[in-house]
Order: structure tokens, then C-alpha cells, then sequence
């Protein structure tokens, strides 16, 4: 007999359990889970965090509308649970998504795991969009042509990067476009839409987190290159060779410090945004881990499976996001910046 799972115990799996789905027909969830685990939601948190440190920038300056914020909120996350599953959609469509492929290895998979029909995955894609929609004609009521053009910029990323006929992602620039969508357009352009204002200052302060994201996209290629590489996906590691693009990720993952160190000593953004140095074991960490090659079989116990490089990519970049959020809030408060 299935055991029926719901409430909000299945709703934080979902949220922080690293894809620790449950097995396709092992238990029956509650429709708020299904679409939590659709959706891949442990990995939404990313846009909150981006929407976060665009607002900490406008409050930081005086130009903080509230209204706008949450809207900013909600659209990210939305865009982004478009993405993913529209990812999931067209992968499933186009045959990419096969039983032997690590989409469907290490979580489970919306269509082909039985959490939704096709049909039903596209209806949600179009209430997603609406809502989406929405928030973009608000911004352009109230923001102008400028807050569309953020939209249609951030529209089109999400439309070339799996749906378009030569997808970004199978041509090497999937992970260049991360950087764009949740660096300078996520935290920049939020910022834009909350302050009602232009400044370079976020777009620069957007620098790390938008590295802190491409890390994770690029150590999921690079988890994936084999089959990508077998079924034509020429992703950056498929282009780069898997040596290559892991030393790359490293120099990426350092980036990220390098980068808050010059816009502290630069008094671009304050100096308690120095507090990143907490996650700073975790990146060693996944530097050590980007050093070696991944080892042929998970250990004990290990949670998303064939995800190695992945995994602690997305670890150590929701920390240092949560620490980089703490800074720069503390740094609304307090001020603090060098004046250099």
C-alpha cells in the first residue's frame, strides 16, 4: 500500500533535502509537494537570495519600495520554477531525459517519475507564466520601458538556454548565461525595478553571487559530461574536456572571494560584507573536491547520485549567499565602508 505524505514535513524535504525525492510510486504526495518536488525547489532558493541582496542594495540607498521588492520575489522565484521545469519538459519532449540519463538518476523527474502528466506540466507552465507576465506588466507600468526590457532580457536567457532549437546550454554558453541571469540581471536589474533607480553599484555587487551560480551550473556539466557528450549536448566541460573546465570551476569558486575583496576595499559595498569568510572552508572544500576526479562510485549513504562536483558547488554557494545577504544587511544598518 502507498503511504500518503503531506503537510509541511514533505514541503521542507523538498525545500533543503538536496533532491532527496522520494521514489516514484513509493508514496502519494499532497499537491503542494508535487509541485515543490517538480519544480526542483531546493534549487529556487538561489533567486530568493539574488532578489534578497538587490533589495539590501536599494534599502542601502535610500530607495527601498516594499511592494516592489516582494514582487521582485516572486518573480524570480517564479521565472525560475518556469526554467526548470520547462527544462524538464522539453528534455522529456526531445528525448534527452532517458532512463540512463542523471536527470533521472538523481531525483525524480516530473513527468517520467509520475508526479505530473505532460499536459499537466505544461498547464502549470502557463499559470507560471501568467503570473509571471503579471508582475512584468506591473514594472513596466511603473518602471517603464527599462524594468521590460530587464524582463525581456531575462525572458529570452530562459527561452534560448533549453527551449530555442539550438539551446544554450548545447553550445558552451549555458554557464555564461547563469552568471548574466542571477548576477547582473537578477540582482542589478531588481535592484532597478525596487529603487526606481540606476547605479552601478549592484551590478558590480553582483559579481560573486552571479560566480557563486555559474559554479553550480558548471559543476553540474561537468557531473553530466559523458552523456552529454554521447547525446550531442556540447555544454562547456564537453568543449573544455572535464581537467579543463574543473581547474576552470576553481578559478571561478576563488573568483567569488577575490571579487568581495576588491569591492570592500574598493567601499563598494560595506566592509561587513567581509563576513563571506564563513563560508570560506566550504569553498576550500569544493576547491579540494574540483581538484580531483570524481570517484567511480558514490560513497555510503550519498544522496544525488551521479551529482559530485554539483553538489558541493551548491553547498558551499548557499552559504556563502546566506553570509553575503548577512553582510550587506549589516551593512544597510551599520554603513562601514573604506573610504578608498
Amino acid at each position: 500500500m502507498t503511504a500518503v505524505e503531506h503537510g509541511p514535513r514533505i514541503w521542507w524535504r523538498a525545500l533543503v533535502g538536496f533532491y532527496r525525492a522520494p521514489a516514484a510510486g513509493t508514496i502519494e504526495l499532497d499537491p503542494v509537494a508535487r509541485f515543490l518536488f517538480a519544480a526542483r525547489s531546493v534549487i529556487l532558493v538561489i533567486s530568493l537570495q539574488a532578489a534578497l541582496i538587490a533589495g539590501l542594495l536599494a534599502w542601502t540607498d535610500g530607495h527601498f519600495d516594499p511592494l516592489a521588492f516582494v514582487l521582485v520575489i516572486a518573480g524570480f522565484v517564479v521565472a525560475h520554477a518556469i526554467s526548470n521545469l520547462s527544462n524538464d519538459y522539453f528534455g522529456y519532449r526531445r528525448g534527452h531525459d532517458t532512463p540512463d540519463s542523471p536527470r533521472l538518476r538523481y531525483t525524480i523527474h516530473p513527468v517520467a517519475g509520475g508526479l505530473l502528466t505532460t499536459r499537466q506540466l505544461a498547464t502549470g507552465l502557463v499559470i507560471l507564466g501568467a503570473v509571471g507576465l503579471a508582475i512584468v506588466a506591473y514594472f513596466t507600468v511603473v518602471r517603464g520601458p527599462l524594468a521590460l526590457a530587464f524582463a525581456a532580457a531575462g525572458i529570452a536567457l530562459l527561452f534560448l538556454y533549453d527551449a530555442s532549437p539550438v539551446p544554450l546550454k548545447s553550445i558552451g554558453l549555458g554557464e555564461i548565461a547563469s552568471f548574466v541571469v542571477w548576477g547582473p540581471l537578477m540582482v542589478g536589474g531588481g535592484y532597478y525595478v525596487i529603487s526606481g533607480q540606476l547605479s552601478a553599484t549592484p551590478f558590480l555587487a553582483s559579481i560573486p553571487y552571479g560566480l557563486g551560480v555559474a559554479s553550480i551550473l558548471i559543476g553540474k556539466h561537468i557531473d553530466q559530461r559523458d552523456f552529454d557528450h554521447e547525446h550531442g549536448l556540447r555544454t562547456l566541460p564537453v568543449v573544455l574536456g572535464e581537467r579543463v573546465t574543473r581547474l576552470f570551476n576553481g578559478a571561478v569558486i576563488a573568483g567569488i572571494y577575490v571579487v568581495v575583496a576588491a569591492l570592500v576595499l574598493t567601499g563598494t559595498i560595506s566592509v561587513l560584507a567581509a563576513i563571506v569568510v564563513v563560508a570560506l572552508p566550504r569553498g576550500l572544500h569544493a576547491l579540494a573536491v574540483m581538484a580531483r576526479p570524481r570517484p567511480a562510485e558514490p560513497p555510503p549513504g550519498y544522496v544525488g547520485w551521479p551529482l559530485w562536483y554539483h553538489r558541493v558547488c551548491l553547498v558551499h554557494n548557499r552559504l556563502f549567499g546566506w553570509a553575503y545577504i548577512g553582510g550587506l544587511a549589516l551593512g544597510a544598518v551599520f554603513g562601514l565602508r573604506l573610504p578608498f
